[in-house]
């Protein structure tokens, strides 16, 4: 029995009992406020708190009492059966003292309830999500432990408990149910917990909170100090995506639509849906709080997330859902994602990038929460995006490395990486059954699979593709078919495209290579001309073993590669922009490979710009062959 204060031993106490008290709150020959809820020829009824009842017999008192009636009484027995006998309490004339009693609830965690089918149970908890269905009101409560799904029933299609919002901290009383295999408590009763009370549940979920967000302790796949300084920022964003997982906050990634943009995202993906599985009791969870998007463009347009938005917006309404997380893979670090993100800075929704394009911190900084990209530590693109995301999803779920062990070197495939580690990744995707001309097959058949897909995060094929999570038999297979289709698509557009391509030799002595793609070659199918011009590119770095230039261009943009050329892509598109008054040039990259956009109508005057800072640009053999995969698909 709890007291709100300690009773004067020189004075009456009367015990004034809330309504959530039972039998185990009373004890014989105490005094309690009493309630008449019924009058019968042989005495009357009275309620001490909801489910505490019993008799006070007609012979203990004199006078009469009706229903409603308030009064003092003592209880007198506890019979075997829990009847409780009364008779009023003799406090005439005496000063009394009223103690309020509240219940002392033994407290279930979401963690125990698969031992407690078909039990009552009291669950304290944060309200993360309220979503009314076409019968109960499902109220998603989030304890130490996890989430579990509250189902409480008004009358069909009416909301239940309507003075209860997301963010209430709580305590459910209610029947624990399996439901197609998956648990969920069948509400009793609903009480938003407030004061002091509220506070002290509000400090133990926050303590809990932190200690399970914190990331896993990994040792990286391989042994690279370049990649050790990104570490602390890759664990700040585990910790984020763990903790945003716990709280039952939706979480988009956007990544770049390419090879290793997915083998940034496939990983992390995987890693956040069996830590969902793993912390809440819905199956249907991971669906509603993960979701996957290719972009692509390698940066965030307005036309994504006016998208993203709306359906943010449209499951906060439909479903009570929390605005989500934002998760930037494999873009989101330049001027360009800018405009979107100041769009999001309206709303309350976190963003958070992982990106090896070179960055604009100054640009993107004020509107991020987490940016991990090598140029923040003096490193460059070769560290890609699927790199550091292996590390990510290991940080975030520790069994899922074995499924992963080959990615890395995928990624660094698939973007050219020139990386002195990249032989440590590919010798260890050996070790896994990987040998380096069948990784490259998977890279093409990414590649191959994103550029149809096109919006579609083609989740089950990919995973296929990839082997994470997939069938192996299926997967070589299925990765042998995409890199043959993937090689003669690429054989007939360069059959068609080679024979006009233009060569001029730079005062600097690299080769330029142009190509008009949008008359050239063949259109509305694959490669696009982003990967039009990266393989036209390869070809002249391979036969002429000098520095190339290559630029693919059509009406208004134009793809960029360089290998041997000392070229700064997004300074280049910085200067252009304001040299050329009304070319309404934009795009950036990496250093050495990129592309840009600017109005028709400017097209020569933006070319002949361009390629006079190419001419000036100095020739530099350390970086012979560095081109960094196909970053666009204009």
């Amino acid at each position: 029995m709890t007291s709100s204060t300690d009773p004067d031993a020189e004075s009456v106490v009367v015990y004034d009992l809330d309504s959530d008290c039972t039998l185990s709150d009373v004890e014989v020959g105490n005094y309690y406020h009493a309630t008449v809820n019924g009058v019968v020829d042989y005495g009357v009824f009275v309620d001490l708190s909801d489910s505490v009842s019993g008799l006070l017999h007609e012979s203990t008192y004199d006078g009469s009492y009706s229903v409603g009636d308030d009064l003092m009484v003592e209880l007198t027995e506890i019979r075997e059966n829990g009847d409780l006998s009364f008779s009023p309490a003799d406090v005439e004339g005496e000063e009394y003292e009223t103690v309020a009693v509240s219940h002392e609830y033994e407290i279930t965690g979401t963690d125990e309830l698969s031992e407690m089918v078909d039990d009552t149970v009291h669950l304290e908890g944060e309200i993360v999500q309220i979503k009314q269905t076409g019968g109960p009101t499902i109220f998603h409560v989030s304890d130490e432990e996890g989430v579990i799904p509250c189902a409480a029933f008004e009358e069909a299609g009416v909301r239940a408990y309507p003075e209860v919002e997301i963010d209430d901290v709580v305590r459910v009383t209610g029947l624990v149910e399996e439901r197609d295999n998956a648990l969920q408590v069948e509400v009793e009763d609903l009480d938003v917990l407030e004061g002091e009370e509220a506070e002290v549940v509000e400090t133990r979920l926050s303590e809990a909170l932190e200690a399970r967000a914190e990331p896993n302790e990994i040792e990286p796949l391989v042994d690279w100090p370049a990649l050790a300084g990104m570490i602390p920022g890759l664990e700040e964003v585990a910790k984020q995506l763990r903790k945003t997982v716990l709280e039952s906050r939706p979480i988009r990634v956007r990544h770049h639509a390419d090879g290793d943009g997915m083998c940034a995202s496939i990983p992390v993906q995987l890693a956040l849906e069996r830590f969902i599985e793993d912390t809440h009791q819905d199956p249907e969870a991971a669906r509603h709080l993960f979701k996957r998007l290719p972009s692509k463009a390698p940066f965030y347009e307005m036309e994504d997330v006016t998208r993203d938005l709306n359906f943010a917006l449209e499951d906060q309404a439909r479903h009570g859902q929390k605005l989500p997380l934002l998760l930037m893979l494999d873009n989101g670090s330049t001027a360009e994602d800018v405009p979107a993100y100041k769009n999001l800075a309206h709303y309350d929704i976190p963003i958070v990038v992982v990106d090896h394009h070179h960055p604009d911190p100054e640009a993107v900084e004020p509107f991020v929460d987490a940016h991990v990209n090598p140029y923040l530590h003096d490193e460059d693109y070769r560290i890609t995006t699927g790199m550091l995301c292996v590390e990510l999803a290991r940080m975030i779920w520790p069994p899922i490395t074995e499924e992963l062990r080959h990615v890395p070197a995928v990624a660094g495939i698939c973007d050219r990486s020139k990386a002195d580690t990249m032989s440590d990744y590919i010798e260890l995707a050996e070790s896994e059954g990987y040998e380096e001309p069948f990784l490259r097959d998977i890279g093409e058949a990414l590649d191959y699979e994103a550029h149809w897909l096109k919006y579609d995060d083609g989740r089950n094929l990919i995973n296929d593709v990839l082997n994470v999570g997939g069938d192996e038999e299926r997967h070589r297979e299925l990765v042998e078919f995409l890199a043959d289709r993937s090689e003669e698509d690429v054989e007939n557009q360069l059959d068609a495209a080679m024979p006009h391509v233009e060569h001029e030799r730079l005062e600097s002595d690299a080769n330029l290579y142009r190509i008009d793609v949008e008359n050239h070659a063949h259109r509305f199918t694959y490669p696009a001309p982003g990967k039009t011009t990266g393989e036209i590119h390869d070809r002249k770095v391979e036969e002429t073993g000098e520095p190339v230039i290559t630029i693919g261009y059509g009406p208004d943009f134009a793809v960029l590669r360089s290998d041997g050329v000392r070229l700064d892509i997004p300074e280049m598109v910085t200067e252009l922009n304001e040299e050329i008054v009304g070319g309404g040039v934009s795009g950036g990259g990496h250093l050495v490979v990129g592309s840009i956009k600017f109005v028709p109508g400017m097209r020569e005057e933006v070319l002949d710009a361009l390629v006079e800072k190419m001419a000036d640009a100095e020739i530099d053999e350390a970086l012979q062959s560095t081109t960094v995969g196909h970053e666009s698909d204009d």
